[in-house]
């Protein structure tokens, strides 16, 4: 009889997206989050459900055939990947497989184009979020990622290998400066300390780096002396913006109480597709440069001919793809609850010398109703939680001849595809682009049509 806390060893027959695993032991179905096809493994039963047992993952026994490689000398230990023992090839093949099933398990009929792969594979991330720490208790301290399935332990991540050489440079003068000032960090038990967390964004076309130190009020920062430890090192990109952001916020999240530019400007220029989008700390913008630039150029195949059309940009945060199909399209209107994204877009727009896009700042379930155009074509490109339930049916109402839509879930992607073959429209294609190599996620543009 299996009870909770015991260690039991199975090998793992099936992971599905997003990295969750299948096995089975005696007559237990088993769930769990972690792990490769083929692995054996030891776990610990954390709850007995009705129908199954979850475990988490202690150990791996023996190996799974796919894993040929182990790239990075933190995988194991730091739970920023899940692939890292994996050939490239293998990846790509496993996260296609995984999202087919997903298809086939409600009985979607699709044309699978397959899956794209990044352009870069090693440092390819742009944008980082580092979190002071310490290793092990009352350690020394420690800047890297969370330590795999903890909360509170920080790793140590100075050979990480998606992101590029600048990041590592930085990282350690960073670290290296607050050890010789004996600094504390932000304790997420006791909720004091100074030191929370370090964003750096790297514009991977043009080599303009932002770093932001956020750290809580308790503590002086010397200004001065950290702007001149990071003017001064030797990176590849060049070091254009450094910000200081107070957060006391009791959740372990990057947000600002206080912003302060402290040194340049307060914004980067990252060039895609023949645009510019400027970045300021808290914008959002795809992780992947280059993959971005295959994932977009792949969502304006897939709307096909939009010249002189009215096409609808909803969830289109600093409105990257509004400004993409605004060269072609005769009016482009870009919905955003985010007001600084928006903001961000109105900026980029003007930037780019584009005068038929228009940006609408607030929740696409409300915003929607101010729209009384009528799309040719509307791109939808939601957060991971899918289309809000009660705006799913507002957008579709508006009856284009083509949907694409754009997702970083593929669970929730097949959720909402059902609703749209509902209401009368079919899957045309589906492809998928590896914007995160080394992670369980990918992104899939699926193009729908009227029936």
């Amino acid at each position: 009889m299996v009870k909770k806390n015991d260690l039991i060893e199975f090998e793992i027959k099936e992971v599905g997206f997003p990295n969750k695993g299948k096995a089975a032991f005696e007559e237990h179905n088993i769930k769990f989050k972690g792990g490769i096809e083929g692995q054996k493994v030891q776990a610990r039963v954390s709850r007995k459900r009705k129908g199954y047992i979850e475990v988490k993952l202690v150990n791996v026994l023996e190996k799974s055939p796919l894993e040929t490689e182990i790239s990075c000398p933190h995988f194991g230990f730091c739970g920023g990947c899940a692939y890292q023992s994996l050939s490239y090839e293998n990846e790509l093949k496993l996260k296609e497989r995984q999202v087919k099933a997903l298809f086939e398990q409600e009985a979607l009929d699709i044309n699978f184009l397959g899956i794209e792969k990044s352009p870069v594979v090693g440092g390819y991330r742009n944008k980082m979020e580092y979190t002071f720490g310490d290793e092990e208790k009352d350690g020394p301290l420690a800047l890297g990622l969370h330590r795999k399935g903890r909360f509170y332990e920080v790793v140590n991540v100075g050979n990480c290998n998606i992101v590029d050489n600048d990041f590592t440079t930085i990282l350690a003068a960073v670290l290296n400066y607050f050890q010789e000032l004996n600094t504390t960090y932000y304790n997420k038990r006791s909720h004091s300390g100074f030191l929370r967390h370090l964003v750096v964004r790297k514009a991977l076309s043009t080599g303009e780096i932002l770093v932001n130190l956020v750290t809580s009020s308790q503590g002086e920062l010397d200004k001065e002396g950290f702007i001149d430890r990071l003017i001064n090192l030797s990176t590849v990109g060049k070091i254009t913006g450094i910000f200081h952001t107070t957060n006391d916020s009791l959740s372990d999240v990057v947000k600002a109480d206080k912003l302060d530019l402290l040194y340049g400007k307060d914004y980067i220029i990252e060039e895609m597709l023949g645009l510019k989008f400027k970045i300021s700390p808290f914008s959002f913008f795809q992780t992947n440069t280059f993959g971005a630039e295959k994932l977009y150029s792949m969502v304006r195949e897939f709307a096909g001919d939009i010249d002189d059309k009215i096409v609808f940009d909803l969830y289109s945060g600093t409105g990257t793809i509004a400004q993409i199909m605004a060269p072609v399209a005769k009016k482009v209107f870009g919905i955003e609850i985010v007001e600084e994204a928006v903001e961000k877009a109105c900026e980029n727009a003007k930037l780019n010398n584009l005068d038929n896009v228009e940006f609408i700042a607030g929740d696409v379930l409300k915003a929607v109703d101010e729209l009384k155009e009528k799309p040719d074509l509307i791109v939808i490109d939601p957060p991971r939680d899918g289309i809000h339930p009660k705006a799913i049916n507002k957008i579709i109402d508006f009856n284009p001849e083509v949907f694409v839509y754009v997702s970083c879930n593929p669970v929730t992607l097949v959720r909402d595809l059902k609703v749209f073959i509902e209401r009368g429209y079919k899957i045309e294609k589906v492809k998928c682009m590896d914007q995160f190599p080394r992670t369980p996620h990918v992104e899939c543009v699926v193009r729908l049509l009227k029936s």
